[in-house]
């Protein structure tokens, strides 16, 4: 079995482009995958068309050989394009190869762990009104696993004026609500997204009681680990990090030195099944669970399924549905929630299509939201 092509495929979807790989094969067999890095899909596109000049040709079955090729091929390794990139083949190339042998890509992976997979819930109301009965209904309707939003603190129409230190204080306030509200049973996390200096998030974590949270997911920039240990040692809340890593090395301080209590592993980012199973195993021996980045399409929805299922350390997928409904047409096969879980997919390979009459014909641009201060400087989204 050969590869004879690699295709690029962008769809636009309720909240932003999706972006896909197609990888062909002589016999007929083709995968699919699927990668990250939203908002800058024509550099993904342009790393596609790079690996497709010397992945033709090539055994698709040689997955770990031809993913050391491609991160390694152009001397400059790491980056989030190539990863990126890399990512969606890699998954493309485990979906053929589970199709050729007849089984699902977990079975590839060692099997099933477990017989549905657990997720989690966000909150689709910022911290401030309403928020607790948003969070009352998650929790009746059988989410017990719920993220939610930061306050957002607006001057008028202006929904693109962040400050910090407004945002916090009214944050731990609502937050105290809801777990008053809602009891120590169920579990509640909040994602800053990045959003916050050291001060800032430390201030955050020490403005709530023992208990209010269960898990702060991103709450500064990780580019540099010493912040991280630095906050640590000045709050005891659980951290979520690692959605943003694009190689296990990143990972390298947050899993060996325990910064990261839950492993915010993105499979589209980090390298696909390949890398994400050695993230996965090296979690392990630290006693870290899974807790999967997945805010994109069904492709990676389905991939973190195969992912989870094959797993041991596994704690609870993100799942975006409260606020992403994609048309079933797109894509046959998607994958099916059932209540607060998604059940096993059983069908060889990854178990899902993509219908290619749907791609987009006319590239949209789309760019995060971009905030500032009052004071005009840039902040993160």
């Amino acid at each position: 079995m050969k590869i004879t092509d690699l295709k690029s495929f962008i769809y636009w979807g309720p909240l932003r482009n999706i972006f896909m790989v197609k990888v062909e094969t002589d016999n007929g067999l083709y995968g699919w995958g699927e990668a990250g890095v939203a908002s800058r899909e024509l550099a993904l596109k342009g790393a596609v068309d790079h690996f497709r000049e010397f992945l033709i040709g090539k055994d698709p079955r040689r997955i770990g050989a031809l993913w050391q090729e491609m991160y390694r091929g152009q001397y400059f390794e790491n980056g989030r394009i190539l990863t990126g990139a890399i990512s969606a083949i890699d998954i493309a190339l485990y979906d053929i190869k589970g199709k050729s042998l007849g089984v699902p890509v977990y079975e590839l992976l060692g099997g099933t762990h477990r017989d549905y997979i657990p997720c989690f819930a966000t909150s689709t109301v910022d911290l401030g009104p309403g928020v607790v009965e948003d969070a009352k209904n998650l929790f009746e309707r059988g989410w017990n696993v719920i993220r939610l939003r930061p306050a957002m603190i607006k001057d008028g129409v202006d929904t693109l004026t962040f400050e910090p230190r407004e945002s916090i204080a009214a944050s731990a306030e609502w937050l105290i609500n809801v777990r008053e509200e809602l009891g120590r049973e169920v579990v509640l996390g909040i994602d800053y997204h990045h959003r916050l200096s050291v001060a800032e998030a430390a201030s955050f974590g020490q403005m709530m009681p023992k208990h209010t949270l269960d898990f702060l997911e991103e709450p500064i920039r990780a580019e540099t680990p010493s912040a991280y240990r630095e906050l640590r040692r000045m709050i005891d809340i659980p951290f979520a990090i690692g959605e943003e890593f694009s190689s296990k090395w990143t990972f390298v301080p947050y899993i060996e030195e325990g910064i990261s209590n839950y492993c915010r592993l993105d499979i589209c980012n980090v390298g696909g099944f390949t890398e994400a199973m050695k993230v996965a195993g090296w979690a392990e021996t630290h006693y870290i669970d899974l807790m999967p980045h997945n805010p994109l399409g069904p492709i990676s929805t389905m991939a973190n399924l195969h992912l989870a299922a094959a797993s041991p350390n596994y704690a609870w997928l993100e799942d975006m549905s409260e606020e992403t409904v994609f048309d079933p047409s797109a894509f046959p096969g998607k994958p099916v929630l059932d209540g607060n879980k998604y059940l096993l997919p059983t069908e060889p390979g990854m178990g899902i299509e993509f219908n290619e009459d749907l791609a987009s014909d006319e590239f949209h641009f789309w760019e995060a939201p971009h905030w500032r201060k009052r004071d005009g400087s840039y902040t993160n989204w």
